[in-house]
């Protein structure tokens, strides 16, 4: 696969492993690590008030938080205002905005050479989000969800990644130390279809205009697949690169690792470095994380002992 260059960056694939924060600007992340506390217009909670601005206000602790992970080695910080936990309640898009404007443009002004990715599929919210200085686009819908943000996409010539999603709320199970998982997600063979559906996003990608070297593959870890299917997916994630896409992966704190272990959003650490460990074997090229300190290390000593794929 040919590098990808954002900006003054460049992403050689197959190289080494690159990491994603995650900074989701949110009162109800499923991880318990939301940036907003609980309210009507999704304000930042007040210890983060200090630095003020925007509809809801930029924040002290949002700048402390992408401080720290760029420190430890952050290469992406994507930037999300809706909650994708299941069972989550959508929100508008100009909610949506009056998260995540403030927060780009502070990170933007604050690091300069820091690379932002908007978390969205919504075109406006995209469209905006690039606007105030985003860099990529992380649709959890892989285009399917708005037909205008593959077009957003290609005018602004950005990179996007394409997930697979199959999340139906009625197959959700929802326990109250684990968090809501799928139990009954739909597959005549699951590796095959999720390929399919991955590559359907591709041609709805290349149809308006976005080349295949600005295209990332995500299979969509946790969004409408049982544990065992979770687990299946991980294991073969080779099958999913071999589609000739860089792949991202994003098994954070997921339930089907609290599921699997028993243990609750704020203790999956351990699980969570498993997992990404064993998807770098399998060829992963990014790894979206909750706990960057802690799995850009994991990533680093995997890429020491297991060549990378070019």
């Amino acid at each position: 696969m040919n590098p990808l260059t954002i900006g003054s960056r460049t992403f050689a694939w197959g190289e080494r492993t690159y990491v994603m924060g995650i900074l989701n600007i949110t009162p109800d992340s499923f991880s318990g690590d939301g940036l907003l506390l609980p309210s009507p217009v999704g304000a930042i909670a007040p210890e983060a008030e200090r630095s003020g601005g925007g509809a809801g206000g930029e924040g002290e602790r949002v700048s402390e938080v992408a401080r720290r992970f760029l420190a430890a080695g952050a290469d992406i910080l994507d930037v999300g205002g809706e909650s994708t936990r299941p069972g989550s309640q959508p929100v508008s898009a100009d909610e949506e905005l009056a998260r995540v404007l403030p927060v780009i443009r502070s990170i933007v002004a604050e690091f300069p050479e820091a690379l932002v990715s908007i978390d969205t599929c919504k075109a406006a919210v995209a469209d905006e989000a690039l606007k105030a200085g985003a860099r990529i686009v992380n649709d959890v819908w892989g285009l399917r969800a708005d037909p205008e943000l593959g077009k957003v996409v290609s005018s602004h010539q950005c990179p996007v990644i394409l997930m697979h999603n199959r999340s139906k709320p009625a197959s959700i199970e929802v326990r109250e130390r684990l968090g809501g998982a799928y139990l009954a997600a739909e597959y005549q063979d699951l590796l095959e279809d999720v390929k399919r559906d991955l590559m359907d996003s591709v041609a709805i990608a290349r149809r308006v205009g976005i080349p295949d070297g600005r295209i990332i593959l995500d299979p969509g870890i946790g969004f409408g697949k049982t544990v065992e299917q979770n687990l299946e997916l991980i294991r073969r994630l080779d099958e999913i690169r071999l589609l000739g896409f860089p792949v991202l992966l994003g098994p954070s704190r997921k339930s089907f690792i609290g599921y699997t272990l028993d243990l609750p959003p704020d203790q999956r650490l351990e699980g969570t470095a498993a997992a990404v460990a064993v998807g770098i074997t399998r060829g992963a090229d990014i790894v979206r994380v909750h706990d960057v300190e802690y799995m850009a290390r994991v990533a680093k000593m995997t890429d020491a002992i297991v060549p990378r794929k070019l």
